[in-house]
């Protein structure tokens, strides 16, 4: 998106979420920042767990539609930084998606009861 991104992350294994964050935000600010002195990024983001498979397929579609939504493009691959093109067809492109399959849903088998 022009002025957000989305983000639809799995814990790191040995560090936690808000570490993972800081560095990608840092290293993005020190490359991106427009003038010296004005911020880059939000100080604070909105997170949401994901527990279970359909909430996680809900999340990555909403990811996938808003550029469609907002009408920034027609359909979904599209627009230049999303995906959905890999999500679909597993052929490299700008965003890849780590595709879960089966070892998602019986890890999340049961979390929602």
């Amino acid at each position: 998106m022009p002025e957000h991104v989305h983000l639809l992350l799995r814990r790191p294994h040995r560090e936690v979420l808000t570490v993972a964050l800081q560095v990608l935000k840092q290293k993005t600010s020190r490359r991106l920042r427009p003038k010296a002195g004005e911020p880059f990024w939000q100080r604070r983001y909105y997170d949401f767990n994901v527990w279970t498979v359909d909430k996680h397929r809900e999340k990555l579609e909403y990811i996938h539609r808003n550029p469609v939504q907002r009408g920034l493009v027609s359909r979904p691959e599209d627009w230049a930084w999303s995906g959905y093109p890999h999500y679909v067809t597993g052929a490299p492109g700008t965003v890849e998606i780590e595709r879960f399959g089966v070892a998602l849903e019986e890890k999340l088998d049961g979390w929602d009861e």
